[in-house]
Order: structure tokens, then C-alpha cells, then sequence
């Protein structure tokens, strides 16, 4: 099978989008390759059509993919979609139970699977990292490759651990990103131990995104403005998921379009999320207003309009998410709304993200304090945390606390996962004996048996079930079962936890006398997020240059073309013709 052939076998396309054959092409030659693609540019494909390649072209019908990406939603969509395809596909993620994921390890080792999709936290998993060398593996994959490098925006630790899989499997490593300077390409081929150099690149320019940006003392009226003068979908970002809902029901009350903007954030149920989310993917609803946690692997090509209400950290995060606008191909808008007060408020953010060292220790021996971790203990421990809760009775500051927790993460000393979703997790707490002489309904003794067979250690510690898994061993409804599980709770026959959504602590070592911050982890990381927190400030400010070619030009590509329809293209433009009216195709520019 060639590539192309697997392309339209399994996905349907009569042909490539620019630079993914050459990208395949390589990976198939075995080569180490580094791939930049822009949002919506199809990074998925180029692992999983090599890998189905080599799956056909192997004698046995072996031909695993080991895909590594922090984004749990990512993976269950894309897990769900192959699986739509007729490929078998699996991941492994925080908040399934140990059975779950040997079950998954399981398959991959014997059953006919394709792609193993797992966070990078998994990879400071002993137990995984030995399981995963007895699997078929033909390819690693890493997803979202600019985590890896420590002058990236969203750098993390547990990323370095792929190097060492590396060592034991002799495989070639696919990375993939949307956004990466000239810097953090070099950094992503030297941690990743690539054999020789070997990028692929296409420009980020995309002609049909225009970026403005508007200075205005008055956002929110600003903000009506433009949702009122440029018609479709939208995405509206802030920092604050209070403001998140706020914002929402501002916009509601003052245009008076029937369910033109909802909000989301992490920290909203997961059912509610996905409900949120489909609504505006099926538009509808117009407007979504969020934080950063909305928008990764969601491709909604017809986003007319991205704007940015406060600040991003970076110019990397800022292109990223306005990329997610004018998938299509069609006119798109890309607005950042700034005032001058934003400069303040912008460089608050150094201290808040990088508190004093001291203030970090003090973080992490009242962590230890408050979950009863003693000097030495505590190695391998997993707690549900409530961080404000934390901040609460410890009165610590919420904003440095959590700043902290990242801190030690980086540096090693706990693994700390924000707003997780957890599955359902039962104990069943008579004995064996017990169970026999109760009066349950023939469901209940149904389920107490599903559960008995499928769950093993129920009777010893809580265990994280699979409400669909149950309801189709059952013949029910997932609705039924979880009132059967209620039920059995009030009757004291099992523990019953239901699904949550919760942050998690886990500690890699034994608690430590002292925290030591290196150099890397602090002072390092404090001077790249100082220096991109300045370049976004002064792209915001800039007045002379095409913004877009001020963007590329971060990204290396100095030859970027002036786009003609931003604001500093607008206003030279009319510079230079004086007092004559502009071209049309300078002055079209609706917001």
C-alpha cells in the first residue's frame, strides 16, 4: 500500500495538503523528522498514513504508532475518530484505572492496533516505560513538539522523558507543531536526539488572516462594535474564567441575537463542556467566549473572527489561537483589543508566574503538611487537590500558589495535573458473603456481579469504572446504572465516588527536606517568559510595520509579504496616497 493509496483507502482525500507527502515520505524512509504545520494544516495525518503504510507492508500485520500529546481531548477525539474508520485505536490517560490501561496495553500487545495515544505524563510511569518496549511499535510520534523545548511557551519536563524511550526502541520519531521559532526548532531536534537535522516547514503566512489590533480604553464597547460589523462564528479569548461568563452574559444582554454567545472554561463539568462545545461547532451558538482551555484540535473552518479581549503571554500563543480563524481559506479577522492599562497589567505576571523561590519552598512544605506526607515518604502518593480550597485554610495567594505547583513540577518534585476529569470509582464494602444474603433487585445483583467480574481489588480499594463499558455488559443505560450505583450506596453495600472533575498531585520522590530550583526550571524560564511577554507588548505597540510581517518575522521568515488589509498596512497605505481616497483592496477592513 502507498501512501496515497492509504490516504484515500482509510480518509477519503484524492490527495495531499501542501508538504504532508514530503513529510510522509520521509518518515517512511525512517528518517527523523521535525514538522511545522500551521493550525488546521493536517499534522494528524502525517503519522497516521505512514503508520497504516507500514502496517500493511509488514508480514505479520504489525505496525504500532506510540503517539505523544498533552491534550486528553485531542486524543479521544481523534481515538474516536479512526475508530470510525474501521482502526483500531487506543489512549491512555489520568483518571483511568489500572486495569484500563493494562486492558489498553494489552491490545496494543496482541490485538491488531495502530496508534497508542498517551499524555507525556504517562512517561514517568517505571511501569509503563517497561510495558511500552514489549510493544509492536513502528513509529513515536510527538504531538505539540515545541513543550519539549525549554524556550518554548509551554515547556514541560515530563516531554524530556521521550529521549529515553528513544534508547530502547529503535524507531523513528515524528514531531509535530504549529508554532516554533528558529530557536526552539533547533532545541526540539537536540532533545529529541534526532540523528541529523531534518525539518519540514511551510510558511505561516495565510493571505486571508488579517490581524489588527485596536487601542481602546473602552473594550467592551469595542468589543460589540466588531461582532456587530463582522458577521459569523467567533471566538472571544480572556485570561479570567469568571469573565469568561461574565463577558457572555454581556454580550447576550446587549445584541439581541437568541443564544448568540455562551462561555467555557477547564473548570466546567465535562459534560457541559462538550455540550457547549458541539453547540457552537454546529453553530448553534455564534459567539464562544473562553480561556486558552478551548480550541485545541477543534477544527471549525468557517471562524470568521478571533479576538483576543486580553493579552496572551507570547506571540507564539497569540498566532496559535488567532490560527484558529479562516480555516477555510475564506476573509478572517484576527483582533487584539489593548489599552494602555494592559502594560501594567502585563508585567504583573512575572511575579505572579514566578514567585520568589522561598515562596516555592514554603508552597511545597505545606502541600506535604496538608496532605500528611512525612521527610522521606510520600514516593509514588496520587491526592485529589483542591487548590483554592488549599489556598483557603493554608492563606496562601491563589495566584502564586498555583504558579508554585508548576514550579515544583518542572523541577521534578511533584507531577501536578490541573482540572482533571476523573472516572466514577466504587469500593464495594460487605464481604463476598455478605453479598449472598441481601434482598437487591435481579439489576442490582447484576451489577454487583459485572462489577465483581470485571473490577478486580473492588472489595480491597475503590476502582475506577466504565459507565458505558457497564451499561453494554448490563444491556442498559448508562442512567440506569449510575442510579443502581446511588442506590447501592444509600444502602451501604458499596462506596460509591462519581465522576469529578479534580486537580491532581502525584510525588515522583519521597518529600524533601528543601526544594533546589535550578537555573533552568527558574531563573532561565523567568528571563524567556519576560522577553515574550515583551514582544508581544511590542507587537501590540507597534505603529510602523505590517503586522503580519512583524508575526512571521518571529518565526523566521523575514521575507514575509506586507498583507495589504491590517491596520499599519491601512494607515500607510493612505500615508502615501495623501489625501486621495485608498484602493480598495487597502481599505476593506470591517472591523
Amino acid at each position: 500500500m502507498t501512501a496515497l493509496e492509504a490516504l484515500q483507502t482509510y480518509f477519503g482525500y484524492d490527495s495531499f495538503r501542501p508538504m504532508q507527502a514530503e513529510i510522509i515520505e520521509s518518515v517512511l524512509a525512517g528518517n527523523d523528522t521535525l514538522a511545522l504545520l500551521p493550525t488546521g494544516g493536517g499534522k494528524s495525518l502525517c503519522f497516521q498514513v505512514p503508520t497504516l503504510v507500514m502496517a500493511a507492508g509488514d508480514s505479520e500485520g504489525e505496525g504500532l504508532c506510540l503517539v505523544i500529546t498533552p491534550l486528553i481531548a485531542l486524543m479521544k477525539d481523534q481515538v474516536a475518530n479512526l475508530r470510525e474508520r474501521g482502526i483500531l485505536a487506543t489512549a491512555i490517560y489520568t483518571g483511568m484505572s489500572r486495569e484500563e490501561q493494562r486492558t489498553a496495553l494489552d491490545n496494543c500487545l496482541y490485538g491488531p492496533y495502530r496508534f497508542l495515544y498517551v499524555s507525556p505524563e504517562r512517561l514517568e510511569s517505571e511501569e509503563f516505560l517497561k510495558r511500552v518496549t514489549q510493544l509492536p511499535i513502528c513509529l513515536i510520534a510527538v504531538d505539540e513538539a515545541h513543550c519539549i523545548s525549554q524556550w518554548g511557551y509551554d515547556f514541560r519536563p515530563s516531554y524530556l522523558r521521550i529521549a529515553e524511550i528513544r534508547n530502547v526502541l529503535d524507531v523513528p520519531v515524528l514531531a509535530l507543531t504549529a508554532t516554533a521559532t528558529p530557536e526552539v526548532v533547533e532545541d526540539i531536534q537536540h532533545q529529541l536526539g534526532f540523528r541529523q537535522p531534518n525539518v519540514f516547514r511551510t510558511s505561516f503566512a495565510r493571505e486571508n488572516l488579517h490581524y489588527v489590533v485596536r487601542r481602546t480604553d473602552d473594550k467592551q464597547g469595542q468589543l460589540l462594535h466588531i461582532l456587530q460589523r463582522v458577521p459569523g462564528s467567533a471566538i472571544v479569548y480572556v485570561r479570567n474564567r469568571k469573565r469568561t461568563r461574565e463577558l457572555a452574559e454581556f454580550i447576550n444582554s446587549q445584541l439581541s441575537t437568541f443564544n448568540l454567545a455562551d462561555y467555557y472554561h477547564a473548570g466546567l463539568p465535562a459534560s457541559e463542556r462538550n455540550a457547549k462545545q458541539q453547540a457552537w461547532k454546529n453553530s448553534q451558538t455564534r459567539i464562544i467566549v473562553c480561556t486558552n482551555a478551548f480550541g485545541m484540535g477543534i477544527d471549525k473552518p468557517d471562524v470568521r473572527l478571533v479576538i483576543h479581549y486580553d493579552l496572551p503571554d507570547s506571540i507564539e500563543a497569540y498566532f496559535q489561537e488567532a490560527g484558529r480563524a479562516g480555516r477555510d481559506g475564506q476573509q478572517a479577522w484576527c483582533v487584539l483589543l489593548y489599552s494602555e492599562r494592559d502594560k501594567a497589567i502585563v508585567k504583573q505576571r512575572i511575579p505572579n508566574n514566578y514567585p520568589p523561590a522561598e515562596e516555592v519552598e514554603r508552597v511545597y512544605q505545606l502541600l506535604c503538611d496538608y496532605l500528611t506526607i512525612g521527610l522521606g515518604s510520600g514516593r509514588d502518593a496520587t491526592f485529589a487537590l483542591d487548590v483554592e480550597q488549599f489556598c483557603t485554610d493554608m492563606h496562601l495567594p491563589f495566584l502564586t500558589t498555583y504558579s508554585a505547583l508548576q514550579l515544583l513540577t518542572n523541577a521534578g518534585y511533584i507531577i501536578y495535573n490541573d482540572e482533571q476529569d476523573l472516572q466514577p470509582r466504587v469500593r464495594i464494602t460487605l464481604d463476598k458473603e455478605d453479598l449472598y444474603h441481601l434482598d437487591e433487585s435481579p439489576f442490582q445483583e447484576r451489577l454487583l456481579s459485572a462489577l465483581m467480574r470485571r473490577y478486580t481489588g473492588i472489595f480491597t480499594e475503590a476502582q475506577f469504572i466504565h459507565l458505558p463499558r457497564l451499561a453494554e455488559d448490563l444491556g442498559s443505560t448508562e442512567f440506569a446504572v449510575n442510579s443502581s450505583l446511588i442506590a447501592l450506596a444509600k444502602q451501604h453495600i458499596i462506596r460509591y465516588i462519581p465522576a469529578q472533575r479534580v486537580s491532581i498531585v502525584h510525588f515522583p520522590v519521597p518529600r524533601q527536606a528543601e526544594v533546589n530550583l535550578s537555573a533552568r526550571v527558574y531563573a532561565d524560564r523567568r528571563k524567556v517568559f519576560a522577553d515574550k511577554l515583551q514582544a508581544m507588548l511590542e507587537y501590540a505597540e507597534n505603529d510602523h510595520y505590517c503586522r503580519s510581517q512583524l508575526m512571521l518575522g518571529y518565526f523566521g521568515e523575514p521575507e514575509a509579504p506586507l498583507c495589504g488589509a491590517c491596520d499599519i498596512c491601512i494607515a500607510n497605505r493612505k500615508a502615501e496616497v495623501s489625501n486621495q481616497q485608498p484602493k480598495v483592496q487597502y481599505c476593506y477592513n470591517p472591523v
